[in-house]
C-alpha cells in the first residue's frame, strides 16, 4: 500500500480509515469485555496465592540470611534488621494490589490490541484473526504470567538470597555505614520530602497537558501523512487507538513523576552521606528540581535548561564545565555517533529507502529476539553436548525429578555464549555475532537496561578474548572445561589437559569464565527464563529416552537377526550332514 501523496489523498485516507478503525475498536472492546474479566482473575487470584503463601517462607528466610551474611558490618546489620519489617509488612498489601491492576492492564488491553495486530500487512486470513486472537492467547498469558512470577518469588528470590548468605573472600572488605554520617542523611530525606515531592508533582501536572496537545499532534500527523512509527505498517490502524489511549499515558507519566519523587529526593541523603557533607545534600535537594525540569523540558521540545538553579551538589564534580560547553561536547559526541552510525550502515549494506525509516535500516533488535537466539542455541549445542558425552542422561534426570538444574541452567547458557564471544573475536566484529548472519552492536541492541547490564560486560569480554589469541585447540579445550571443570582456583586445571602450562593466561581464562558464569546466573533470575530453560530439559529427556528406545530396539533386532542367522547355519550343517549319509550308504 502506497503512501498517500497530497492534501486531498491524505484526506481521504483519513476519512476511509474512520470506519475501517470504528469497527476494530468496537470488536476488540467486545473481545475484552468478554475475556478481560477471566485473565484479571486468573492473574490476581494466582499471584495473590503466590505472595500470601510464601510471605511466612520469606519472612524467615529474609531475617536468617540478614543475620548470617558476612557481606554486612555489625552497624549496617542491625541497621537493616531494624528497618526490615516496614517492606515485609508492606509487600504482601501492595503486591496484591499491583496483582490486581496488572490483572486488568492485562486482560482488557491484550485482546484489544491483538485485534489490531491480526489486521497487519503480514497476517493471512485477516478476518478470522480478528476475532480469534486475543481470547486463548490471552488466557494462556495469564498464566505464564502467573507461571513467571511464582518463579521469580521461588526460584529467584532464594538465588538472591543464597548469594547474601554465601561466605566472602578474605580480602574482601563487608559492606557498612558510619553511625556519624547517619542523622545527616535523615536530615536530608525528611528534608527533601516538602520540597521536591510537591514541587517534582507539580511540575508534572503543569506539563502534562502539553504532553497531551503534543502527542495528540504528533499522533495526528503520523496518522493522516502516514509517517513517523506508522509508516511501515500502513494498513494498521494502530494510529487511532493510541490516540484513544494517550491521555492514559499521560495520566501514567503524571503518577510515575509523583513515584519517582520520593526516590529522587531519598537519592539525596546517598549524596550526603558519600561526600560526608550536609551541604552538597542540601544542594542536591535543589538541583534535583532543575534536573527533572531539564528533563521533561528534552522529552517535550521545549527550551533548552531549566528556569530552576542547579547547585553543585558533587565535590569532585568539573567547576569549569558550563552549560554552553556540555552542549557542544554532547553535540561533538551526537556528531561522531552519526558518522559512526553511517559507517555501520553501509558497512551492512542495509541503505534506508525512502518507505524505511532508520531504526527499520539498522534493524534494531527487541529483548523477545535476543531470548529466542540464547535458547535456540542452547536446544543445537546441547544435543550436540549429549552426543559427545558432556550432559548425561543422568544430569537431565537430575534437573527434572529433583529440581537441581543449576550445573546445566549456568554451564549450558554459559557454553552458548562462550561459543559466540569466540567465533565474534575471530571474525573481527565490531560487537557479537548471534545466528543468521545477525551483528548485535550498540546500534541494534534492545534499549533494555537489565539486557545493556548483561550485554555491556560481554563486549569487554569478548574484546579481552581477542587480545589473548587463542589457538584452535585452546579454544576446544575452553569449551569443555566450562561444562565439566570449576573454575575457581588454577589447580582445578591441573588434570584437565589444557595446552598451555602459563599460569597467568590460564588465570585470564579462568576469570572470563567466572565472570561468564556470573552473568548467566543473573540471567537465570530474570522472569520466564527458568520456565523456558524447564521446556528445553524437558524435550531433552524426551530425546533421550526415545534415542534409548531405539537403541534397544536395534540392539534386539540385532541380537534376533544373529540368532536367525545360527538356526540357519545349524540347519545347513545338519542338511550337509543328512547327505553325506544318505551318500556313504548309496556307496
Amino acid at each position: 500500500m502506497e503512501v498517500p501523496i497530497g492534501s486531498l489523498a491524505k484526506l481521504w485516507s483519513f476519512i476511509s480509515f474512520l470506519p475501517f478503525f470504528s469497527l476494530l475498536l468496537l470488536l476488540g472492546i467486545l473481545k475484552a469485555v468478554v475475556i478481560g474479566p477471566i485473565v484479571a482473575a486468573i492473574i490476581f487470584i494466582g499471584n495473590s496465592a503466590v505472595i500470601i503463601g510464601l510471605w511466612p517462607a520469606h519472612l524467615l528466610w529474609t531475617y536468617y540470611c540478614v543475620i548470617k551474611t558476612r557481606r554486612f558490618g555489625l552497624t549496617l546489620k542491625m541497621l537493616v534488621l531494624v528497618v526490615l519489617p516496614v517492606p515485609l509488612v508492606l509487600w504482601p498489601v501492595l503486591g496484591v494490589l499491583g496483582s490486581l491492576a496488572l490483572g486488568i492492564g492485562y486482560g482488557y488491553f491484550t485482546p484489544l490490541i491483538a485485534t489490531f495486530e491480526a489486521v497487519g500487512e503480514h497476517v493471512a486470513d485477516k478476518l478470522y484473526h480478528c476475532f480469534i486472537d486475543g481470547c486463548w492467547s490471552s488466557i494462556r498469558g495469564g498464566c505464564t504470567v502467573v507461571s513467571d512470577f511464582l518463579d521469580v518469588c521461588f526460584h529467584s528470590y532464594f538465588s538472591y538470597m543464597d548469594d547474601l548468605s554465601e561466605n566472602i573472600e578474605d580480602d574482601e572488605k563487608p559492606l557498612d555505614v558510619e553511625l556519624t554520617k547517619i542523622p545527616g542523611c535523615v536530615l536530608v530525606c525528611l528534608l527533601a520530602l516538602p520540597i521536591d515531592v510537591p514541587v517534582i508533582s507539580t511540575l508534572a501536572v503543569f506539563k502534562s497537558p502539553y504532553m497531551l496537545l503534543k502527542g495528540w499532534q504528533r499522533l495526528f500527523h503520523d496518522l493522516i501523512g502516514r509517517e513517523g512509527p506508522f509508516l511501515e505498517t500502513v494498513c494498521v490502524p494502530f494510529a487511532g487507538l493510541a490516540i484513544i489511549l494517550w491521555p492514559i499515558a499521560v495520566t501514567g507519566a503524571v503518577v510515575t513523576a509523583f513515584i519517582c519523587s520520593f526516590f529522587l529526593g531519598f537519592y539525596g541523603g546517598i549524596i550526603a552521606y558519600q561526600e560526608d557533607s550536609l551541604k552538597m545534600g542540601l544542594a542536591y535537594i535543589v538541583s534535583v528540581i532543575s534536573l527533572f525540569d531539564e528533563y521533561t523540558n528534552d522529552l517535550l521540545y521545549l527550551r533548552e535548561g531549566s528556569c530552576f538553579p542547579r547547585l553543585n551538589y558533587r565535590k569532585h564534580q568539573n567547576h569549569s564545565a558550563t552549560p554552553e560547553t556540555e552542549r557542544k561536547k554532547l553535540g561533538e559526541q551526537y556528531k561522531v555517533e552519526n558518522d559512526n552510525l553511517r559507517l555501520n550502515v553501509n558497512r551492512t549494506k542495509l541503505a534506508p529507502q525512502q518507505s524505511k525509516t532508520l531504526k527499520k535500516a539498522i534493524q534494531q533488535l527487541e529483548p523477545i529476539q535476543i531470548w529466542d537466539w540464547l535458547f535456540r542455541s542452547c536446544e543445537l549445542n546441547g544435543r550436540i553436548l549429549m552426543s559427545e558425552g558432556l550432559i548425561r542422561l543422568a544430569d537431565i534426570e537430575e534437573c527434572i525429578i529433583k529440581g537441581r538444574c543449576k550445573k546445566l541452567s549456568i554451564r549450558l547458557p554459559a557454553w552458548c555464549i562462550l561459543h559466540c564471544l569466540l567465533q565474534s573475536a575471530k571474525s573481527d566484529s565490531h560487537g557479537l555475532l548471534i545466528s543468521d548472519g545477525v551483528e548485535l552492536t550498540d546500534f541494534n541492541w534492545p534499549k533494555d537496561k537489565v539486557l545493556e547490564w548483561l550485554l555491556g560486560p560481554l563486549i569487554i569480554m569478548k574484546e579481552q578474548i581477542k587480545q589473548l589469541a587463542l589457538e584452535e585447540n585452546e579454544e576446544n579445550y575452553l569449551r569443555k572445561l566450562i561444562m565439566a571443570y570449576n573454575n575457581d582456583k588454577l589447580e582445578d586445571w591441573d588434570e584437565s589437559g589444557f595446552p598451555s602450562d602459563d599460569n597467568v593466561r590460564r588465570a585470564q581464562l579462568q576469570a572470563i569464565l567466572r565472570r561468564l558464569q556470573g552473568i548467566v546466573a543473573s540471567m537465570t533470575r530474570i522472569p520466564g527464563f527458568r520456565r523456558r530453560f524447564n521446556n528445553l530439559i524437558k524435550a531433552f529427556y524426551l530425546d533421550s529416552v526415545n534415542a534409548g528406545s531405539s537403541n534397544q530396539t536395534g540392539t534386539k533386532l540385532k541380537s534376533r537377526k544373529s540368532k536367525d542367522d545360527d538356526n540357519n547355519k545349524r540347519k545347513a550343517r545338519s542338511n550337509s550332514l543328512d547327505i553325506s549319509s544318505s551318500n556313504r550308504e548309496i556307496v
